[in-house]
């Protein structure tokens, strides 16, 4: 008997689960077993009120309103709110006579359906809110992983720590990070995209996709040309970005930096314990077709390491960029005092909140 019971709980856990996908596919069918389902319960939330309107009054079918809202798009939505509202209204009306408190019922439930067909109408993707609000979670889990850096080989460490504008989890910073094959040459690239928060994350992610597959295959300069002509090609009037690239051989120590318009790198060096100044300049990605770009180049020891930020760092209302990178490289120097592990989150820590994503990256050679 427990046997059959397994049986029957499997398949139907199966089947489930099954119609969940269909559902996050936002498929027709899918649309169209949703809707049967609630129209099922309307019907028979109907019926209930017609034999006995107090135990299913005209409040309980908000229920199916709120569920469909979430669950449906615009046109099933439209009619699960018609014949809601049409089962609610005929079962108020005929169960008794009118009152006030009846009257008013009916006005909200008719200001409701009004609200929750606009609400679903402005779904600028067509799907759901649920299902909309599952696929910017999938984005933004898409963004974290490109911006994953590889496991590093002994020797070398690397951290970061990134904090959107407004705490809304969705940024225009990001990075992206290669290793090669053999794990001897490491290369990155971090990114500010114009914008902050979620008005710069589909530029972002957009972005990183395309770095993502180019990066390993082409040379520093080369990568970032192509990201400059890929933002020139784009339709948006703020398709510009800065960005920061590392290549770094991980036998010797030796790196080169080519800078597009971002915030000088800064180089940690174990011996002055001081943050120096890298000089990689170069312009903007986005704007000129022929884009600026200087190169720097070093080698860092054992216990140096480079620190890469974006201007949300070290730029706001009040100061300039000189004075932020002043303060980053004091601020960075009493958070490598207190160890590498955990410097880039101690450092993010310690700027002011503002109207613009933050990102910190620290590449170091260990002792």
């Amino acid at each position: 008997m427990s046997g059959a019971l397994d049986r029957w709980s499997d398949r139907f856990s199966r089947y489930a689960h099954e119609r969940v996908l269909g559902w996050r596919t936002g498929s027709r069918q899918s649309q169209k077993l949703v809707l049967y389902v609630l129209l099922t319960c309307v019907a028979v939330s109907f019926v209930v009120s017609m034999i006995d309107y107090s135990l299913m009054p005209i409040t309980a079918y908000f229920l199916w309103l709120l569920l469909g809202m979430l669950l449906l798009r615009f046109r099933p939505l439209a009619v699960l709110a018609a014949v809601t509202s049409a089962a609610a209204v005929t079962a108020t009306l005929t169960s008794a006579p009118l009152s006030g408190a009846r009257v008013a019922a009916l006005v909200t439930l008719g200001l409701s359906v009004a609200l929750i067909l606009f609400q679903s109408s402005r779904q600028r993707s067509g799907l759901p809110a649920a299902l909309g609000e599952a696929m910017l979670a999938d984005l933004r889990e898409l963004q974290k992983a490109q911006g994953t850096i590889p496991p590093l080989p002994p020797g070398w460490s690397s951290q970061s720590s990134m904090i959107a504008a407004h705490g809304v989890g969705y940024a225009g910073d990001f990075l992206v990070a290669d290793l090669a094959r053999d794990g001897q040459q490491f290369e990155m690239v971090l990114v500010d995209v114009c914008g902050n928060g979620v008005a710069a994350s589909p530029r972002a992610l957009q972005l990183s996709g395309a770095l993502g597959g180019l990066i390993g295959a082409l040379p520093q300069r080369e990568l970032l040309w192509a990201a400059n002509d890929f933002l020139l090609r784009q339709t948006a009037d703020e398709s510009f970005a800065t960005a920061v690239h590392v290549l770094v051989d991980l036998r010797s120590g030796e790196y080169g930096i080519v800078s597009a318009g971002h915030p000088p790198a800064l180089r940690w060096d174990a011996q002055a314990q001081e943050w120096m100044i890298d000089n990689a300049r170069g312009t903007m990605l986005g704007i000129d077709p022929e884009p600026d770009l200087h190169a720097s180049a070093g080698v860092l020891r054992p216990g140096d390491a480079l620190m890469f930020y974006t201007d949300g760092v070290v730029e706001s209302r009040d100061n300039d960029l000189d004075t932020g990178i002043a303060w980053l490289r004091t601020t960075g120097r009493d958070a490598m005092a207190a160890g590498l592990d955990g410097a880039a989150r101690r450092i993010i820590r310690k700027v002011d909140r503002g109207d613009d994503d933050r990102a910190v990256l620290i590449l170091a050679r260990t002792p």
